[in-house]
């Protein structure tokens, strides 16, 4: 099976233009966890996730502990949130580079391609790497499981 088989078609994705805070309002507004930054062609330069945004809502110090189990409240901290100077910028000062699969891939080669990365959706991309669709580790999962429904007993 393919990869386009089993993926979301409506696909929610900004412009290398829009703010910080606009990427948020959608994450937020869509309840998705990757936003695609596309260019006026539609191809992906660019993903801002959820985590890329909570990070900027985590302490600095939380990077230097090697383990926050005892931390049982942040305090002040817990209410602060980033600067509008922050929220005003630009998704590029903080969109990773976009790891994405053509539209024919499988679903094991994308399935492995997402835990080499870490990744719980990966954008889908046409042959001309226009994109077409996001995959979850989920949508992946259950089409393969779905198949040992068709397996002979």
């Amino acid at each position: 099976m393919k990869v386009n088989s089993c993926m979301k078609r409506n696909v929610v994705s900004i412009p290398i233009t829009a703010t910080i805070l606009e990427a948020a309002k959608i994450i937020v507004k869509k309840h998705i966890g990757l936003l695609p930054v596309v260019d006026e062609n539609k191809t992906p330069v660019g993903v801002v996730g959820l985590g890329d945004l909570l990070r900027l809502e985590l302490p600095d110090f939380v990077n230097f502990l090697p383990d926050v189990d005892f931390v049982h409240d942040f305090g002040a901290v817990e209410d602060t949130h980033p600067s509008s100077k922050t929220l005003n910028q630009t998704v590029k000062t903080l969109m990773e580079p976009p790891i994405t699969v053509d539209e024919e891939s499988g679903l094991l080669r994308t399935y492995a391609l997402m835990l080499q990365h870490n990744l719980h959706d990966i954008p889908v991309v046409s042959k001309e790497g226009k994109l077409i669709g996001i995959a979850s580790r989920v949508d992946i999962g259950v089409a393969i499981l779905s198949a040992w429904q068709r397996v002979d007993r």
